[in-house]
Parts: C-alpha cells; structure tokens; sequence
C-alpha cells in the first residue's frame, strides 16, 4: 500500500489546526482510503495555544505527527524542512489557514498515479487584497525575466512531491532554501493544476513586509545575476559620467573663474545623485554577499525542540 504524507506547516494557528487535521483525515478515508498516510504539523514556535492542541490530536490519532521547533526558523525553512522528515511515497506541502482547497488532493494524486513527479498547483486568481495580488504580479514577471531559470508564475509551494523529488531536497543541504525555485530548476516532469486561492478560515497573516522583503530577495540574490550585472554596468556608465563632469568642472573654472561659485550648485546636485546610485548598489551587492554568508556559515534548517509520534 503506497503512502501518502501531508505536511503542514503553522504559526499561531490555534484556531485553524484542529479543522485542518480533521478536514485532511476525511479526504484520506473517504476518497483516497487505499492509500496509507501520515499529516506532519510542523509549529515555528508558535506562542499561542497551538502546540497544545497538537499534543491532543497527536494522542487521538497516532497518524497525526508533530514536530516542534525551537525558535520560529521563517516561512521558508520550516515547510521544507517539513517535506524532508516525510516517509510516504509522495507528500502533499499545505498551509494551516484553508487557503489552499484541500479537495484538490485527490486530483493531485491522480496526476502523480499517471507519473508526474511533481504537481505544482498555481494561483490564477486569488481573494487576498488586490494590491498584493498586483504587487505579487509584477514580482514574479521581474523575477521570471531576469532569471536564467525557468521560474513558476504564482506557485507558494503548495503541490504534491515524488519521494525522488524528497530525497533531492534531502540531499542539497541548502541552508537558505527557496523551494519554488528548487522545483523550477531542479524539479522532475511536472503537472500544473490551476486554483483560486482562498480567503484564511480564521486568524490573521503573520507575513511582514520585512518577511515578504526578505523572501523576495532570497529569490532574487539565488536565481538571478542582474543585481550584479547592473551594478558593474551602471557603475562603468557613471565613471564615465563622472570623468565627463570633472573635465567640465575643471575647464568652467578655468574660463568662468570669477562666475564659478555661483555655478557650483548644479554640479553639487549631480554629487548628490551619483553618491546615492552607488549606495543603491552597494546595498544591492550587500543582500548578495549576505545570501552567500548564510550559505558559507551553513547552520541547520531547523533545530527540533521535540517530535511527537515518529517512533517507528
């Protein structure tokens, strides 16, 4: 009998977890019930009542596993450290507030039965703010154009994985690691199932700008070189510049000697705008240099305060 595992990953969700687990346990026995599985709830340390209600579903149901971190390890290594410590055949990556429609899972069984390895569900259209969906528009279209890796338009990660898919993530060691890009360079045959995203059941979103900032620069600073190039480009283009107002400058003074002083102001300007271009890219080079510095120090993905129900 093959295996199925659901992976689950939360922060903060006490009011979501215990309809999640129940909602999962139900497509299982009802539609998919020639199928073992297993549903992983893995907490980033949540502060509220979550954990607790993990003990209790965990001792009801020994299919129910949990693991809980000891600090909250981000949005980003938490779910894929999650999808490394499933032992089914394939798993099923979902969040715990039912944006993603759970009565997908069938469907996204029949297509890994017909032998795509990996079933990408994609965002066509969405019931968060309109704003963000625009903002996340445009941020996949930049990061699709400048990367020389194909990259996929909408996809959060939610989909079904291959247990040849795992042990590649297994295998990598990446200690920043974007699972959408993974999938888009490294992935298997894949199977795209559209989707529109639903509004959270209960709760609110922990994503910060600075978390969202933080994860689009991941993506940025992994799958892309234009920061770099542009940063060479631009900083050739403005010596240029540069070398072409200094010789202006100097032979001003030497013409318009006495007139000169009064002339200083445009050419201040232009010290002002050149100086805060070269921040702009000494910034940029800075959030390179910092994704190569997580890599290098290589910490852990996740440090585990205690797994309930892996015993076997």
């Amino acid at each position: 009998m093959k295996k199925i595992s659901i992976v689950v990953p939360c922060f903060n969700e006490e009011e979501n977890v215990v309809p999640m687990s129940v909602a999962l346990t139900q497509v299982m026995q009802d539609e998919l019930n020639s199928y073992d599985y297993e549903i992983i709830f893995i907490d980033n340390c949540s502060s509220d009542n979550t954990r607790n209600l993990l003990v209790e579903l965990c001792g009801k149901d020994k299919k129910i596993k949990a693991i809980f971190n000891a600090q909250n390890f981000g949005p980003m290594n938490s779910p894929y450290y999650g999808l490394c410590q499933a032992t089914g055949d394939c798993a099923i990556l979902f969040c715990c507030d039912f944006q993603d429609p759970i009565e997908l899972i069938p469907q996204m069984v029949k297509e890994w039965e017909e032998g795509y390895k990996i079933v990408s569900c994609i965002k066509t259209s969405s019931k968060e703010n309109r704003i963000m969906r625009f903002l996340r528009t445009i941020y996949y279209k930049l990061i699709r154009m400048m990367s020389s890796v194909e990259q996929i338009e909408h996809f959060t990660g939610f989909g079904l994985y291959d247990k040849d898919f795992l042990t590649i993530l297994k295998e990598l060691k990446d200690p920043a690691p974007f699972l959408r890009g993974i999938v888009a360079e490294l992935g298997f045959r894949r199977k795209e199932i559209p989707y529109q995203q639903q509004k959270r059941r209960a709760g609110k979103s922990h994503l910060s700008f600075y978390t969202l900032y933080d994860t689009a620069m991941l993506s940025f600073t992994s799958y892309t070189k234009v920061g770099l190039r542009a940063a060479v480009w631009g900083g050739a283009f403005l010596s240029i510049i540069s070398l072409v107002v200094a010789l202006i400058y100097l032979i001003l003074k030497l013409i318009y000697w006495d007139r000169f002083v009064a002339g200083m102001m445009p050419i201040l300007l232009g010290v002002f705008i050149l100086g805060s271009i070269q921040i702009f890219f000494i910034g940029l080079l800075g959030e390179y240099i910092m994704n190569i510095n997580t890599r290098v120090i290589n910490r852990p993905l996740v440090i585990e305060e205690k797994r309930i129900n892996f015993d076997e």
